[in-house]
């Protein structure tokens, strides 16, 4: 039975709200509602405990005169006969305002921090509003990270998604907390952070916060954090609300934000948690089978407008489950994105930090985003020339295990040096941030231990840029 106001029987809409008493069915996260009447996807909804509590949720389904709702702090403790069900006649929003910076939020942007409430400029959707490609502005301009095998090597362009690829166990949240302390974008520009944490333990948690207090970086943060003790169902609004407010900063504040979504691999498994919910036919892995769909709505909020001089940066970060990265989720999201930084066991082990494999790393978009004027002249050739001088010294790993160092020439010994010394200073750099000329000066100075003949990308800047250019001979 529904009732109007608690009196009628007929449950119609009207401009009085409608409370309804027809939960027919509980399972997991989701409430069955019967006999509903002008219901809309995704609308949100107020749901009354028998003891007075209240809870929130979102319509995730309807058919017929039967609305399926998933419930963000869950279900337990939910009366099929006493809860009382309104739905709100609206979407999904947040409330935006500049002095979200500095600030720390849940997962649906209610501030946790103890500080003084918001006083909101707007409320926004937190579908956000697709980017007419028409009016998209090409990425562009250089990010600096303070990262030698980003910067260098795999370069995230302003208006770029960029995903990191991590595993079990592999340090992708202290690569995090290091991009956040140290990246930045040309003078003149202000710069912020939108942070979006979905399902991180207490512990990550407090090591997050003490990163950012200490180093100062919490003023240009805005931090969203979902523990893993949260509700699974508001893992799903984390990304969609932390990509909202970065929207209003750069759109309408004119800042250069870059978003970093950590972990993107317990969002994917909030959305498969709902889906069996649902009695969903489930794809690979048991996945939903539109997890491409809903993963693009999230990466293709990154970008530039034309005539805007904001941009929306991405940076997520996921976990490849068994180190598979043909598993599901770093699968989708390297179709959707463009290109992806992989973090390596074998590196870790050795002690490498951050432990970044150049080789399956890519970055499409690095040439729109570096040369004279954005970082350096030399930048492409050398990243090219570093590229193919690891790749050979690796190659040749596999067949000194074979004939021994002795049988290999000189030039092959070089290359062997040169690949142990790119892991100790190139990529394992440890935590303090390099600039792009200081990781440029770091490449020559490797190139220099190789013969001049091999080095036939960097021909060109030779007589510039290295080290030993005035010296006659093979150096």
């Amino acid at each position: 039975m529904a009732t109007e106001t608690m009196t009628t029987e007929t449950p119609k809409r009207s401009l009085v709200s409608t409370d309804y008493r027809t939960v027919s069915y509980v399972t997991g996260p989701l409430v069955f509602v019967n006999q509903v009447s002008g219901v809309a996807y995704n609308e949100m909804v107020a749901l009354r405990m028998p003891d007075g509590s209240k809870r929130s949720g979102q319509v995730l389904e309807v058919s017929g005169d039967i609305a399926v709702i998933q419930v963000f702090e869950g279900t337990q403790g939910i009366d099929v006969d006493e809860t009382e069900i309104r739905f709100l006649e609206e979407v999904a929003k947040i409330d935006v305002s500049p002095d979200l910076l500095g600030r720390i939020l849940n997962g649906v942007g209610k501030p946790i921090d103890g500080g003084s409430p918001i006083i909101p400029e707007a409320r926004l959707d937190i579908t956000g509003a697709p980017i007419n490609p028409y009016s998209r502005e090409k990425p562009a301009d250089f990010i600096e990270t303070g990262i030698s095998a980003i910067d260098g090597l795999n370069t995230l362009v302003r208006g770029q998604k960029l995903p990191i690829f991590s595993g079990s166990g592999l340090p992708a949240n202290e690569l995090a907390a290091q991009i956040i302390r140290q990246a930045r974008v040309k003078s003149g520009e202000e710069f912020a952070i939108v942070f979006g944490a979905m399902g991180i333990t207490h512990r990550e948690a407090a090591f997050f916060m003490n990163q950012f207090e200490s180093t100062g970086a919490l003023e240009r943060v805005v931090f969203f954090m979902n523990l893993a003790d949260d509700p699974t169902v508001e893992r799903l609004l984390t990304p969609k609300c932390a990509l909202t407010v970065a929207e209003y900063l750069a759109f309408e504040k004119d800042l250069q934000v870059l978003v970093v979504l950590s972990d993107m691999t317990n969002y994917c498994e909030a959305l498969r948690e709902v889906s069996t919910a649902r009695e969903e036919v489930p794809g690979r892995r048991g996945y939903p089978g539109y997890m491409y769909t809903d993963l693009s709505t999230i990466y293709e909020r990154a970008g530039r407008i034309k005539g805007r001089k904001g941009s929306v940066t991405q940076l997520p970060i996921l976990s490849m489950p068994d180190d598979d990265i043909t598993h599901p989720i770093p699968d989708l999201t390297g179709y959707i994105t463009e290109g992806q930084i992989v973090l390596s066991r074998h590196l870790h082990r050795r002690g490498v930090f951050p432990p970044i494999d150049p080789l399956p790393c890519l970055s499409r978009l690095m040439n729109l985003g570096i040369g004279e004027g954005k970082t350096r002249d030399d930048h492409r050739a050398v990243a090219n020339q570093l590229y193919a001088a690891y790749a050979q010294g690796r190659d040749l790993r596999k067949l000194v295990a074979i004939v021994g160092e002795e049988a290999m020439s000189d030039t092959d010994r070089r290359y062997l040096r040169f690949a142990d010394d790119f892991e100790d200073r190139i990529v394992g750099q440890g935590d303090e941030g390099r600039s792009i000329e200081e990781t440029l000066t770091i490449g020559w100075e490797l190139m220099a231990g190789l013969p001049i003949g091999e080095l036939k990308r960097v021909r060109d800047f030779i007589d510039k840029y290295h080290p030993n250019a005035g010296e006659q001979g093979d150096l």
